[in-house]
């Protein structure tokens, strides 16, 4: 089974998913009881009432447990000097809060009150992603931007993927938030077969099964999932449709995305995304001659990267993990069993996109932003532009 994650693309057609196996005895494909409460009066209990259901259900890829739950909970993040204003970000499906870190501490720098969701449920194992409902992720979005409110002047909202779907319909429904932030955005599939997920997930539980190894995301993905991606794709699609939207908008996307169709939100970013001080950063060689647009290549040999990818977008090239010296290389990149050993092993590798191929080279994906600060530079003017 080919699957690339956080947003959903299958490639192939749906009876291959029938090939995908592993054992159910396995801890991480089984599902909790019950979900986590997520409407907590205030946030501060919303993350420890999480990172103690995590501690209870997660099941843990390594010895180092409280680095586990921080990468996984939910966070805030208090800047010294505020400006008054806010900001809530939404990971994408699969994902967990680590992946807006480097992005909350820049904001938090620049005077924003951050914090980051977790879309229930995530961090703990990825079976319990056959319990949640659309309800469910639609509620914390909705029940936290009520809580935030309270605390800001103005309130921004910032989605990676399927959570920049979430965070979209949101805005587009409620004048009060004052603008988006969106990182490849999910707005259509690349592949159309996800919309038949709702339907295989009355006959097959799973639409990709892999080891799960990584600390701050899953790898594999229950079709409950996938077919809950795919009903925020119907609803941002539907909110988005005859109508046009004045608020600043930041889009970032990559041409080398393999996850969704680039074409659908950079249309929308040109027709309905109309306030005067938009940015869209495109990484990626073809000019789509669209207004507002920074254009950055990813033909970057130098970093033996070969182009761009749907993650990479999110970390400095500094982070920890996911940085230039990442302590999580991602393999599984679509790429033939020996290369992806050669791999594992540490070989020497290039980055791109997930499924791309390149004779003579071994791939990786690409788990950085070679353009990160020059990217939060596009993003501050957005958010402090009068509008």
């Amino acid at each position: 089974m080919i699957f690339s994650f956080s947003g959903i693309a299958f490639i192939g057609s749906i009876a291959l998913l029938t090939a995908c196996s592993q054992s159910n005895t396995d801890p991480n494909f089984q599902a909790s009881e019950s979900l986590p409460s997520y409407s907590q009066d205030n946030f501060q209990q919303y993350i420890d009432e999480t990172k103690q259901w995590l501690s209870q259900h997660r099941v843990f890829k390594t010895d180092d447990i409280e680095k586990e739950l921080q990468a996984n909970i939910p966070f805030e993040l208090m800047p010294e000097k505020a400006n008054g204003d806010a900001v809530l970000l939404v990971h994408g499906l699969g994902d967990s809060p680590h992946s807006f870190m480097d992005i909350a501490q820049h904001l938090t720098s620049q005077g924003y009150l951050v914090r980051a969701l977790l879309l229930p449920v995530h961090g703990s194992k990825v079976g319990d992603l056959m319990l949640p409902t659309l309800e469910d992720w639609q509620n914390v979005v909705r029940h936290h931007i009520k809580l935030l409110k309270t605390k800001s002047n103005k309130l921004w909202l910032g989605g990676y993927s399927t959570g920049a779907n979430l965070v979209t319909s949101e805005a587009l429904n409620d004048d009060d938030i004052e603008g988006l932030l969106l990182f490849s955005p999910a707005f259509k599939p690349e592949s159309s077969v996800v919309k038949w997920a709702k339907a295989a997930s009355y006959v097959l539980t799973w639409a990709d099964q892999d080891p799960e190894t990584n600390y701050t995301r899953y790898n594999s993905l229950p079709m409950n999932g996938a077919a809950i991606y795919y009903d925020t794709v119907k609803i941002v699609q539907n909110d988005l449709q005859n109508t046009t939207y004045n608020k600043p908008v930041f889009m970032i996307i990559s041409e080398g995305d393999s996850v969704i169709d680039t074409a659908f939100p950079t249309t929308v970013f040109q027709k309905q995304f109309i306030n005067k001080n938009n940015q869209l950063i495109w990484q990626g060689e073809r000019d789509l001659s669209v207004p507002k647009t920074t254009r950055f290549s990813m033909k970057l040999p130098a970093l033996q990267i070969v182009n761009g990818s749907h993650m990479g977008l999110l970390f400095s090239p500094n982070n920890t993990e996911y940085g230039t010296e990442a302590a999580i290389r991602i393999c599984n990149n679509g790429q033939a069993k020996e290369q992806q050993k050669a791999c594992e092993q540490g070989g020497d590798v290039w980055f791109s996109s997930y499924g791309l191929i390149e004779e003579g080279k071994t791939l990786a994906r690409l788990t950085y932003n070679p353009y990160f600060e020059q990217s939060m530079e596009k993003l501050d003017t957005v958010m402090k532009s009068e509008h």
